[in-house]
């Protein structure tokens, strides 16, 4: 950047964690940030969310499991990971020693008690400043259900995370849902310091010619460009119905979104699916910002956070 960016102050806290700028990749889209690392600087973020860990390791669900959408995709990888002890002992040592700004791990679980466990277990990890938690996952005590469906379940989850966990407590929100406000407040009843939203939508793709699902699990989650509408809504509605930071999330590609996505209502914004369609998207959009605040008499981020009423 040149020197008159130093004129624009693109920071942002997100309960008490100091981020230089509101950019963050979002969980699933970056890995654990190594790869990476070989093609720009990682400090230029303003965090980053890993990939999202499960207690046990996976190796997700069987190919393919990626479709193409017009301004979008569909993805069933099933939360590929290698499990909450190899990212702690492993993982992120070997990003501290490339990044050292804010890490959000996120956390994925089939169960209760296998959140619990791995909220506790990133909760003790130094390293690790922010705790997202993934309800968008099936509970598999309750016949495959999400967690993230039901006021009451999620809930629970939080209620439970919350009693193991010090650090900042985000939720990450499922949009398939009929009323997600009333998700977002029973989250926020139950403990959570912060909201992470939206997750991906529930898609399909058909091979016309095979006459068969794309995907082979045949349902995936949506993402991209396109639902950008649909998570500016989502935010707005959350953040004016609640009092805890949102992170914004879904179809974000540019400055101009981040923007957007923060007068909605966002203290910060992941980029996901743009990741993955252009590797420097994050870089990019962080060094676009300060031209799109001085096109919009924009000089602090901050002061815009939540101005549509």
């Amino acid at each position: 950047m040149d020197k008159k960016d130093c004129t624009h102050d693109l920071s942002c806290s997100l309960c008490g964690v100091r981020l230089d700028n509101p950019v963050i990749p979002a969980s699933g889209t970056f890995g654990f940030g190594l790869e990476m690392a070989e093609i720009y600087d990682l400090d230029i973020l303003g965090a980053i969310s890993l990939k999202g860990t499960t207690r046990d390791p996976r190796c997700g669900n069987p190919s393919p499991r990626i479709a193409e959408c017009s301004m979008g995709m569909i993805n069933s990888v099933g939360l590929q990971n290698p499990g909450v002890e190899k990212v702690i002992s492993e993982e992120i040592p070997a990003l501290r020693k490339v990044y050292s700004k804010p890490i959000i791990a996120n956390v994925s679980g089939f169960s209760v008690d296998e959140y619990v466990d791995c909220c506790a277990r990133m909760d003790a990890c130094d390293d690790v400043d922010i705790v997202e938690v993934n309800i968008s996952c099936p509970n598999v005590h309750n016949g495959g259900m999400a967690f993230g469906t039901s006021c009451d379940a999620a809930a629970q989850v939080t209620s439970a995370v919350r009693a193991v966990c010090r650090k900042p407590l985000f939720i990450k929100l499922s949009p398939n849902v009929t009323d997600i406000v009333g998700i977002a407040r029973a989250c926020e009843d139950a403990g959570a310091d912060g909201l992470t939203l939206i997750n991906t939508l529930l898609g399909m793709r058909i091979d016309t010619l095979r006459r068969r699902p794309v995907v082979a699990n045949k349902m995936g989650g949506f993402s991209g460009r396109a639902i950008f509408p649909l998570a500016v809504r989502m935010v707005w509605q959350v953040s004016k119905a609640c009092s805890i930071p949102v992170m914004g999330c879904g179809g974000v590609s540019s400055a101009s979104d981040v923007i957007e996505m923060m007068m909605a209502g966002a203290s910060a914004v992941q980029v996901g699916a743009e990741n993955l369609r252009n590797p420097f998207a994050c870089k990019e959009i962080i060094e676009a910002l300060p031209s799109e605040m001085d096109r919009l008499g924009i000089r602090s981020l901050s002061e815009i956070v939540g101005v549509v009423d």
